[in-house]
């Protein structure tokens, strides 16, 4: 395995500007990542989980330190990036998979999933054909392919946003709770799934409401909580 992440003292606060104070998110936040290793962030609520991967991920601004991402082109800090270069990367090595799906109004569903291999340069026969395989192993029922995700309940829109995330490999996956709303069947699948991606090179910071879900798969924890120790071997840490 080789080294994909190289995190370096890495701090996010907000101004409180009502409150005329400032509020420290997370601190001083130093850890690696190899290609095929899986991280799971956790933490006591406001510990800062999601904001690191929102962090990383580079729709927030890092208040110091050093994110050293190892793309495919050569070694970039996102904490400094160019905007272009943040997009660049999220269509062609880092993927983002949340608990939410913002739909697009009068986009199918179908459509939406097929996206990303579209953009990647997938011919439309090919793209749509992976959209339905990766549709019906989330469980999204066949008659809501052709439809508006907007329509869809909470369950069956994070269906179809897994889908999306997931079609197309990245070298580079945060996953924030992306089992809330899900149902047995639809985490079942997901998690073969990220063993598959796992297993083919993905590496993946994870935060998970119930890692037990993910078990499997984690190689090491990062534990946020402020007084928690800042890194402990998955050996080490009951779940």
């Amino acid at each position: 395995m080789t080294q994909i992440l190289d995190v370096r003292s890495l701090s996010k606060g907000f101004v409180m500007h009502h409150l005329g104070n400032r509020m420290t998110a997370f601190d001083d936040i130093s850890f690696t990542l190899k290609t095929g290793e899986f991280l799971l962030l956790k933490g006591r609520n406001g510990a800062g989980k999601s904001t690191l991967l929102r962090t990383l991920y580079r729709s927030y601004l890092a208040g110091s330190g050093q994110i050293l991402f190892h793309s495919e082109h050569g070694e970039i800090d996102l904490a400094r990036a160019a905007d272009v270069d943040i997009t660049h990367l999220r269509r062609s090595e880092i993927g983002f998979v949340t608990q939410f799906l913002t739909a697009r109004p009068r986009v199918s569903a179908e459509a939406l999933v097929a996206e990303p291999l579209r953009r990647a340069g997938h011919s439309e026969a090919e793209a749509l054909h992976q959209a339905h395989h990766w549709l019906e192993a989330f469980g999204v029922k066949r008659d809501l392919w052709p439809a508006y995700p907007s329509t869809f309940s909470g369950g069956e829109q994070q269906k179809v946003n897994l889908a999306r995330a997931l079609i197309l490999p990245q070298r580079l996956l945060l996953l924030d709770e992306p089992t809330a709303s899900l149902d047995v069947s639809a985490r079942a699948a997901l998690v073969e799934r990220l063993g598959d991606l796992k297993a083919n090179g993905t590496a993946m910071i994870g935060v998970f409401h119930h890692p037990g879900d993910v078990s499997t798969l984690i190689d090491r924890e990062i534990d946020l909580t402020p007084e928690a120790k800042p890194q402990e071997d998955r050996n080490d840490v009951a779940v």
